[in-house]
């Protein structure tokens, strides 16, 4: 075979690898859960509008996303990327749970991380219900900004900062060890 004609094969192989895909590689999957998982491993997950999801061990490999007035409730789980939700009911990340990424928790409902590692940031902003973050440990920060439900934030240890600010009423907390600042309405704790 020539050069020419190797370089021709080559790049078809290629375009073809290209179009088809190469065997047993495929994109993330994204599962949809409403009722109960346990201890099996997803790609993605997706907790749908008006929902409730329960999880019992389960594994994602990527990120958990928590729509419109939906529930999730993870118990014992190992997340690779992020907790997500935007207007959800209720956030429970909970049972020595471990989230590679953020939990981050915005214009919604009630929510609580407890007893659980969170490699990045736990985010709460804008809720409306009663929010806790106890006895974590966290990667990041801990941001409670802009909620009015109230909140509690007790024996964390977080790298970063405990941040509180616009909440009504003030969150309350102690018992926290925290690696960065701990400032306004969080700086006594």
């Amino acid at each position: 075979m020539t050069k020419r004609a190797t370089a021709v094969c080559l790049a078809l192989g290629l375009a073809l690898v290209a179009v088809v895909g190469l065997p047993g590689i495929s994109a993330a999957e994204e599962r949809t859960c409403r009722g109960t998982l346990g201890a099996i491993t997803v790609d993605n997950l997706r907790v749908p509008q008006n929902a409730t999801c329960k999880l019992n061990g389960t594994r994602v490999k990527g990120t958990i996303k928590v729509e419109r007035n939906a529930t999730l409730n993870a118990r014992g789980v190992r997340v690779v990327g992020n907790v997500q939700a935007e207007n959800a009911k209720n956030v429970v990340v909970t049972n020595s749970s471990r989230v590679g990424g953020s939990v981050q928790v915005k214009q919604g409902g009630a929510a609580a991380v407890k007893s659980s590692r969170i490699t990045g940031d736990i985010q709460y902003d804008a809720n409306t219900r009663y929010l806790k973050a106890n006895s974590n440990n966290v990667g990041g920060s801990i941001q409670v900004v802009g909620n009015s439900g109230g909140a509690e934030i007790f024996r964390n240890v977080i790298n970063g900062n405990l941040q509180c600010k616009e909440n009504r009423p003030a969150p309350t907390g102690g018992g926290n060890v925290v690696g960065g600042n701990k400032e306004d309405q969080c700086a006594a704790f």
